[in-house]
């Protein structure tokens, strides 16, 4: 079964090989919008089949600059008729205080927060690498996660310290994104118990201490509206050994929507 949508990180190299595939069945059948940075990382990609066009699409948090792109292309933001769909790739929290990422990552979160909070008509579906693991029940080893370090550095804050993307920080503003924005996990919704085989979407390097160490750090979230309307949310990756991966550290996540107005 081919998806009406289809959301992705990507890269500038990644788009020219796209971009010659997108000739050939069956990408010739959809629309591809790109907002892409000027490194390797950071980009987003959305794959919407022709049939299904959206009534607008942009690549920030400000709606009044439809062509204005985030700095390293981490937005994507289509409106469809009964609803808007959100792709982003998260920045990474990083380790130290010092690199500016843990300020990058509190400004990013609070531009959210701000985003999520506003008043639409339509009901919001956000997916992609949110870069934080919510729960305990989202990590394969809370306590390894938890007490990470890098070359042995302690952050100035305590909620600062521990593993990126499972520092106390990161996920209480995650909590509140989730508060204000009213929005559901829709794979912790369906999936109440903690998973060890496939409930993780991103794991460490299969070499050294971080073999077998895994997070669940991709999601689909939607609006409450939506929840009567939620048939499956799915994690494709499994096992240490990383079958569903493809190579990548992370692995595909989709979800399906039952047909409604």
């Amino acid at each position: 079964m081919i998806p009406i949508l289809h959301v992705m990180r990507s890269s500038k190299a990644f788009m020219q090989i796209m971009v010659r595939a997108l000739s050939r069945p069956p990408f010739h059948s959809y629309k591809v919008w790109w907002s892409l940075a000027d490194t390797k990382y950071g980009g987003t990609a959305l794959f919407v089949k022709q049939c299904f066009k959206p009534l607008s699409v942009r690549f920030s948090f400000d709606g009044t600059d439809k062509g204005k792109h985030e700095i390293d292309g981490r937005v994507i933001i289509a409106e469809f008729e009964h609803f808007c769909l959100m792709n982003t790739y998260v920045p990474n929290n990083g380790w130290r205080e010092e690199e500016l990422s843990f300020q990058r990552r509190r400004k990013w979160d609070e531009r959210v927060l701000e985003f999520v909070s506003r008043e639409r008509s339509k009901a919001l579906i956000w997916c992609g690498d949110l870069n934080v693991s919510h729960e305990e029940i989202d990590v394969s080893h809370p306590d390894f996660f938890k007490n990470a370090r890098q070359q042995g550095y302690v952050p100035p804050r305590k909620e600062d310290c521990g593993q990126p993307g499972f520092t106390q920080a990161e996920r209480d503003r995650f909590s509140r994104i989730l508060k204000e924005g009213d929005l559901i996990d829709t794979y912790r919704w369906l999936q109440k118990e903690k998973d060890s085989d496939r409930g993780f979407t991103w794991s460490g390097n299969p070499v050294g201490k971080y073999r077998g160490k895994r997070m669940r750090i991709d999601y689909f979230l939607v609006s409450r509206s939506l929840l009567s309307r939620l048939v499956q949310s799915t994690i494709h990756g499994c096992g240490i050994e990383l079958e569903g991966f493809y190579g990548s550290d992370h692995c595909p996540i989709t979800m399906n929507l039952s047909h409604g107005t």
